[in-house]
Formats: C-alpha cells, structure tokens, sequence
C-alpha cells in the first residue's frame, strides 16, 4: 500500500527514510549495549531457553518466569527487516514486567534469504499458538496473552493479530492486546531498498503479507508506537497503520516516543516511567509498581 506520501520520496532518499542502518548509522553501538543488558537478564533471570516450537534450530522460545504464578503472558518478537536479529540480544526489557508478575516469552525464527517473510509470519504464528497450549506450565495465563514487536517484530504482530485462530483450533480473542512499535508495514516499499537483496519480495508476498491488506481480526486494544526521532516515512507508515485500524471500528492508540530513534523505541520497555512501558504495562493490567 502507497499511502499518504511514501512515494513522494526520490529513489535516493528512500534508504535515509527506510532503512533504519542509514538514518541512525550508530546502530552497532546501540546494538552492543541492548545485547550486553540482554545477557545479563538472560545469565541471571529465572528461565527455560531454547525450547522448540517447531522443527527448524531457530523455531524456540525464551520463556522468563514472572515474580508471580498466573500472570499474563507478553510474547515479544524482535525486529531486523527479517534478515538478522536474535531473542538473545533483545532480553533487556524483560526484568520491568517479570517483576510486575508476567511471564515473558521471547520469539526466534528463521531468517531470510533461507526463508521467505511468509514462512516466518508462520513460525510466529505457530510461537503464538505453542505458548497458548503450554504457558500455564511456565507460570503464565494462556487466557491472558499480549503480543509486543519492534521493526519486523511490529509486521509480524500485526499478521499475527490478522490470523483466524479459530482455523487452528483456538480461540478468536486468543490475543488480548498488543503493541507493534515502528513496524514494516509497507512491503511494497521494502522492495525498494537494499534490503531487498536479502528479504528477496516478489509481489505474490507482498500481497500475502501486507498488513494493509489483512487488517487486524482480534478485536483487542492495540498501541501503535514509533519514534520522534524516526525518519517522516518512517512514521508516517505507523500513522498510516494506525489509521487503517482506526478506520475500521478497533481499539486503537497511537503513541510517538518523545526523542527516540528506530534502534531505542523498544528501550522504553525497559524503564517503567517511559510513556511506552507504562502504556504496555497499563494495557496488560500490571501495575507500575513491582510486585511484593
């Protein structure tokens, strides 16, 4: 979908405005800090790692035991346009809603070019379905699920929220709320920019993943977060995300990040006094104040 201005752009701004590598070239440090926060979470954190949920080494979750047995479960799905990424270095939210009493499972899935962008809405798909048939056995509620991403994490909340459950066997309303932050929304621009190379689009994906032509079947409160300090394509595909879901009757907010930039928008998790932790927080039913 091409709304609102995506294409106004000249071919050579498209990379400044879409490919986050160029418009924060400080990306490895800010990666280096978010993985060295991570692997302290992830040595000390009560946890089961690496367990399957499908067939493929990477198809396995990161299960975090919240403080408090029978508290909603947040799946998070990190980002890296598809094609890089890992749970491992994306741990370093997960103390701020443990300590509230959530269970926190962390997603991996294969990456392209080995794998198309719909064989890994799949996989995050069948990760959400394996924590609604196993969480209770790792101290979460499967009737109280919460999706959160970040980039390709944030489309791949959004196909998650537009699959009919009921087709596998599950609940519709198996999703209660989610958050997609500065998600991949239009793929028909992905296939503009050097990422391409990687992710490998042909229109027939794009059609069956645009999130613009799957809206969202959950009926659950959905935030909308991106950075004030992304780029104005960048956040003009959120608004437009957002505005496709308002306009079509969902429980809908959207949440711009004062000064935060497409690699630090998921940092707020971390901290409950940031606007997005707390908007996470509120919309889980956790308080803001640690569990006793």
């Amino acid at each position: 979908m091409s709304e609102s201005g995506y294409r106004n752009f000249r071919p050579d701004e498209l990379e400044f405005q879409y490919n986050p590598r160029v418009s924060v070239p400080e990306y490895p440090q800010l990666a280096e800090v978010r993985s060295a926060k991570s692997r302290t979470v992830r040595d000390s954190a009560k946890s089961w790692l690496n367990i399957a949920y499908g067939t493929s080494p990477r198809e396995a979750l990161d299960i975090y035991a919240g403080e408090k047995a029978g508290g909603p479960a947040l799946v998070y799905i990190h980002g890296g346009y598809w094609r890089s990424g890992s749970k491992e270095d994306n741990a370093n939210f997960v103390p701020a809603f443990t300590q509230r009493g959530a269970t926190v499972a962390l997603v991996e899935y294969d990456l392209c070019p080995q794998v198309t962008v719909s064989d890994i809405v799949g996989e995050t798909r069948s990760a959400v379905a394996w924590v609604y048939r196993n969480i209770a056995g790792y101290g979460g509620n499967p009737g109280k699920i919460y999706l959160a991403g970040s980039s390709a994490g944030g489309h791949l909340t959004a196909m998650a929220l537009a699959n009919d459950w009921e087709k596998q066997t599950l609940p519709r309303d198996i999703i209660k709320g989610a958050l997609a932050m500065s998600g991949v929304y239009d793929l028909d621009m992905v296939m503009r920019i050097s990422v391409q190379e990687e992710v490998r689009l042909t229109p027939e994906l794009v059609r069956e993943n645009n999130p613009f032509l799957h809206p969202p079947l959950a009926r659950c409160p959905i935030l909308v977060a991106v950075g004030g300090a992304e780029p104005k394509g960048w956040q003009q595909m959120s608004e437009d995300y957002f505005n496709y879901c308002k306009a079509r009757g969902l429980s809908v907010e959207y949440l711009v990040v004062p000064g935060a930039n497409h690699y630090t928008v998921p940092e707020g998790l971390a901290n409950e006094k940031n606007p997005l932790a707390k908007a996470m927080l509120k919309q889980m039913g956790l308080s803001s104040e640690r569990q006793p």
